[in-house]
């Protein structure tokens, strides 16, 4: 009768089988505690960074006015768009609105709607920092928010300041924030008192003449 059952006859037990498909399980395993290991969970808000301060300037999307950025460091740098380095100070991109924010794709132009200037401060100075912000080209005759964020990196992102004033003509000149860092890299006094940082650059280029 077993000739003709509609059932299907079970395979014969193979003990050899059993064990190499449990040894392979355990290897599986291994391998992925070994990856636990190599790869560990990263610490929440800690980052490498090169910088010890990260100083931003944004404003809205699209928008075509030109913004510029400058900051001067304890002993008299100034980093801005014609000295993208001054001491540990560096300009790390000079955002002109409307009129470079593209790359080119497969020979066609691809605009990035992103407003901003960011100034790395990659050594401490203790001292006073200045940063102001210039309208360089207004197009649009209305007033534009620029905010400014001033960020300490290490050893964990912390906002130390955070701020939007208003811009709305071509040649205006704010000092957004200014601030002192200690020996120990600390932020020690925040104020706003107005502090024109193009008037020492033309200084500056006119002493060098």
């Amino acid at each position: 009768m077993d000739d003709f059952s509609l059932y299907p006859r079970e395979e014969p037990f193979d003990p050899f089988s059993v064990m190499l498909f449990k040894a392979l399980q355990v290897v599986a395993f291994l391998f992925f505690i070994a990856l636990l290991a190599i790869n560990p969970e990263a610490k929440a808000g800690k980052i490498d960074s090169k910088a010890e301060f990260l100083i931003s300037m944004t404003w809205p999307d699209n928008h075509p006015d030109d913004m510029d950025l400058y900051v001067e460091d304890p002993v008299g740098n100034i980093a801005w768009f014609h000295q993208r380095e001054a001491g540990f100070l560096v300009l790390e991109r000079d955002d002109r609105g409307g009129a470079n924010d593209f790359i080119m794709v497969n020979g066609r132009k691809v605009t990035s709607p992103i407003r901003e200037e960011t100034v790395s401060v990659r050594g401490v100075v203790p001292g006073e920092y200045t940063v102001n912000v210039n309208h360089y080209l207004a197009t649009t005759g209305k007033p534009v928010p620029v905010s400014v964020k001033v960020e300490k990196l290490n050893p964990v992102v912390q906002v130390v300041h955070y701020d939007t004033i208003d811009m709305d003509h071509t040649g205006q000149e704010r000092t957004a924030v200014r601030f002192k860092i200690d020996k120990d890299g600390e932020i020690t006094d925040i104020n706003h008192r107005e502090k024109s940082l193009i008037e020492l650059t033309r200084s500056t280029k006119r002493g060098d003449k």
